[in-house]
């Protein structure tokens, strides 16, 4: 096992049985075609489950809608950076020589989407248990920061709790166009809010970034419908 690899498990507080996992986490699409995007979508549902689960004990009277703002507020992309930057994890990203020569290392966007990547690799090698005890010790701090009365609302939660406070079906989301050099890359995805209205666009750096301005534009649309 490398040194880099062997001090990031230092950092991360969890020892890989197959270290194989971690190194698939570590390792960007502009790599080539075996890369961390699949371990990133799993890492993403169990982050937001995690989160969520602390949450709902930590605060037994609080509403749906405080709590899921403040899980966006915990596992929002600038957070998770954060804590990558904390960990250290952009040293050990595997990058190819574009991505790597324009910075990638110090990417939100990057550092986040490894981030989620290597809670999907520390589920596959140890359990929900070995991540509840990962992210619980991580954001130690930020749970403990959190104030329910003053987390702001993100597009897309402030979208969702609209949609549900009006009885309508939950908004989904699709990447429509990925343009761009692999290093550079912007991201066109669409909201979708039902048959009968409208589908509204975001772009973005990133696939987060895009769908909080897809929804911002169609929380625009549907606050002024009301107007």
């Amino acid at each position: 096992m490398s040194a880099p690899l062997d001090d990031l498990q230092s950092r991360l507080g969890y020892r890989f049985k197959d270290v194989g996992h971690l190194e698939a986490a570590l390792t960007h699409r502009s790599v080539g075609p075996v890369h961390n995007e699949r371990l990133e979508f799993l890492g993403d549902s169990i982050v937001n489950f995690v989160v969520a689960e602390i949450l709902f004990k930590a605060y037994p009277d609080a509403r749906e809608g405080k709590l899921t703002r403040m899980r966006a507020s915990l596992v929002r992309g600038q957070s998770l950076g954060q804590l990558a930057r904390r960990l250290q994890l952009g040293e050990a990203i595997r990058l190819g020589t574009g991505e790597r020569k324009s910075g990638g290392r110090r990417r939100e966007s990057i550092l986040a989407d490894a981030m989620e990547a290597v809670i999907g690799a520390i589920y596959l090698d140890g359990g929900m248990v070995a991540c509840q005890t990962c992210i619980g010790q991580w954001l130690e701090a930020e749970f403990a920061a959190v104030d329910p009365n003053l987390v702001e609302k993100d597009p897309k939660t402030a979208l969702q709790e609209w949609m549900q406070r009006e009885r309508m079906d939950l908004p989904t989301y699709r990447v429509l166009e990925v343009m761009g050099p692999a290093h550079q890359q912007t991201f066109r995805v669409a909201c979708c809010l039902g048959d009968q209205l409208p589908i509204l666009e975001g772009t973005g750096s990133s696939r987060r970034e895009a769908e909080q301005a897809a929804a911002a534009a169609a929380l625009a649309r549907l606050e002024g419908s009301d107007a």
